[in-house]
């Protein structure tokens, strides 16, 4: 997993048993080799040899990162360095070295941790994406000034040549320019070397998908039967298609004590910590959940702090939480895009049970204010986004009257 060699320079990841630390642990180097000549960089962490007999998989997933980032950081410097035909470890000494204060890599870093800290994982996630894809542009201690809209302009072409969805790039971009501009507002560079606004570089927004499956793919997925392991993951599918299109998230820390008067309130996790504090969502407790749970579930044994399904652990915190949705919704995915090739329908992820679910209400005439209030929705107008999809379906069946005129 962290190995690397090409013209002779290998790169590692190392435990240095040289000498244990007084906690009885052995830090975790980067390994760099050439010419039969050894060079370590720190990772900034330290495990037992019990727990490197298992690594990464036996690692904490915050602590595998760390020492991720910092083989990557290296091996883009190596990179470079053997690219232009000049390594030599006093070269990398000096570019892993030098100054960051004024770095994109560091703004990026000190955002990344001080997301950490109040446990915004998703924010975390998304600032560490967006840097290591930047270091594959550009490698790394990107100088704040190197970011021109010329520069800009090729980073686009770079990610997009590499086959990334518009959405994707139109995400990584916004968060270079928070970057950027927080740079600004620390006086980091001066107004006119802001490479944002009009008549400079603007962020082309991201493309829209048409996630919502058609009633009868709805029905084939209902009555599928096969795999055990592919109807668990069907299930699930299912129970947030039928639970207002809840995300995985929320659904797989859904507690017993969010069963009311059969129905389920929850506040989505992703508006709970806004202003408003979150609309409560109310949806009805159906049989077919009831069984869903009955299946994969745990038991009510009238503690309402028990989880209604069993993939979620009580000491999980705010990243393990994060990982193990990660974990759930991968091995989900895999599991539909099976059943979808089984069954004959196009393929479908997680994320289409939200927008099945405000679709198939719309096409059976719900009014968008409940579906609205259903999704937990802000406003309307994130709804009627949700609904382009049936908008169009419904333009469809009309335009297929002006043809069927056997009947007039």
């Amino acid at each position: 997993m962290f190995k690397y060699s090409k013209n002779g320079v290998s790169v590692f990841v190392v435990l240095d048993r040289r000498r244990a630390k007084k906690s009885g642990l052995y830090p975790v180097k980067v390994e760099v080799v050439y010419r039969r000549i050894q060079k370590y960089f720190p990772t900034g962490q330290d495990i037992s040899e019990k727990e490197w007999k298992s690594f990464p998989a036996g690692s904490e997933a915050s602590a595998v990162e760390m020492i991720e980032d910092m083989f990557y950081r290296v091996r883009s410097e190596v990179e470079a360095l053997v690219r232009n035909g000049n390594f030599s470890f006093s070269m990398l000494g000096s570019r892993l070295g030098r100054s960051r204060s004024r770095t994109v890599d560091a703004m990026l870093s000190s955002m990344m941790e001080q997301f950490r800290l109040e446990g915004k994982v998703n924010s975390f996630y998304r600032c560490r994406s967006a840097l290591k894809n930047i270091n594959r542009f550009a490698g790394t201690d990107i100088p704040l000034a190197d970011v021109t809209v010329e520069w800009l302009k090729r980073c686009e072409k770079f990610w997009s040549d590499e086959g990334k969805s518009q959405t994707t790039v139109s995400i990584y971009m916004k968060t270079l320019k928070t970057v950027m501009k927080q740079a600004l507002d620390d006086g980091l560079i001066p107004a006119r070397s802001f490479p944002y606004g009009h008549r400079r570089y603007v962020i082309r927004p991201g493309i829209g998908r048409k996630l919502a499956l058609s009633k009868s793919s709805i029905k084939k997925i209902i009555q599928y039967r096969g795999d055990p392991r592919l109807e668990e993951y069907r299930d699930l599918w299912l129970f947030s298609y039928l639970c207002n299109g809840i995300n995985f998230k929320d659904m797989l820390y859904l507690k017993y004590s969010n069963v009311v008067a059969g129905e389920i309130w929850f506040v989505r996790a992703k508006t709970r910590y806004s202003l408003s504090g979150g609309k409560q969502i109310k949806a009805v407790f159906t049989p077919e959940m009831r069984m869903i749970v009955a299946r994969w579930g745990n038991e009510y044994d009238g503690n309402g702090d028990t989880y209604l399904f069993r993939y979620a652990s009580p000491m999980d915190d705010a990243f393990d939480m994060a990982n193990r949705v990660r974990k759930v919704i991968a091995r989900c995915n895999r599991a539909l895009a099976r059943i979808a090739e089984e069954i004959g329908i196009p393929r479908f992820t997680t994320y289409s049970a939200r927008h099945s679910f405000a679709t198939v209400l719309k096409w059976n005439g719900a009014d968008i204010s409940y579906i609205s209030e259903s999704l937990g929705h802000s406003n309307l107008a994130v709804t009627e986004n949700y609904l382009a999809g049936a908008a169009y379906q419904d333009r469809l069946q009309k335009s297929r009257l002006l043809t069927e005129l056997d009947n007039m």
